[in-house]
């Protein structure tokens, strides 16, 4: 009697699944189609961001092997456009190569590249705090004590490995401009960091202790 109870629950059981089936098969249908359509379209996408990223290397190789200042405003040209492309490795990459060379003369066009990278491009953390200190070892000779301090402020109100390197660059600004007390605030606060760079804060002490009284 119990066994065949059991085939019967097992009977009604299977045909509510085949009915459930049935009255929404083409919920399935619709729904497996997106499942394949957005895997299809994932893996095409990554596919072609593969691809562009070799030939966006292959560029950049190309344009730096061939590198003549006979020619200089034609590879400027090529790596602007490298770093427009927004890309997290050879995009960096062009502008150092644009700085290290002196390429670009006009100062406000450097700091537009320079945001580029910083506010446009998917960077890693500490590669795009990198960036920021690049950016104001660049524009230190030429900005105020304030506009250097707002460039290098996300590295300052952080943990970054960059933020000893980006006070020691405030720390030397005020003792270029003999405004010793502010500078030795700036060394100070490396001395105090638990993560500062080693020969960072060796020069700190140094500076603290040889030229500004301590």
């Amino acid at each position: 009697m119990d066994e065949e109870i059991t085939i019967i629950d097992a009977n009604t059981r299977n045909e509510k699944i085949k009915k459930f089936i049935n009255n929404n098969k083409k919920k399935f249908i619709i729904g497996f189609s997106i499942l394949l359509i957005a895997t299809t379209g994932y893996l095409t996408f990554e596919k072609i961001k593969k691809r562009n990223k070799i030939i966006l290397g292959n560029k950049f190789n190309s344009v730096i092997k061939n590198f003549n200042k006979d020619k200089k405003k034609t590879t400027i040209n090529e790596l602007k456009t490298i770093v427009n492309k927004n890309d997290t490795t050879y995009s960096p990459l062009a502008l150092y190569f644009l700085l290290d060379n002196n390429l670009i003369e006009n100062n406000n066009e450097v700091n537009k590249l320079f945001d580029k990278l910083i506010n446009e491009t998917h960077l890693e953390k500490e590669i795009k705090n990198l960036i920021i200190y690049k950016k104001a070892l660049f524009n230190a000779d030429l900005v105020n004590e304030n506009d250097l301090i707002k460039i290098l402020n996300p590295i300052i109100n952080s943990d970054s490995i960059w933020k000893s390197h980006a006070l020691y660059l405030i720390a030397e600004y005020f003792y270029s401009k003999n405004e010793n007390q502010k500078a030795k605030e700036f060394f100070n606060q490396i001395l105090s960091l638990p993560n500062a760079n080693q020969d960072i804060g060796l020069k700190s002490q140094k500076r603290i202790s040889r030229d500004l009284g301590e």
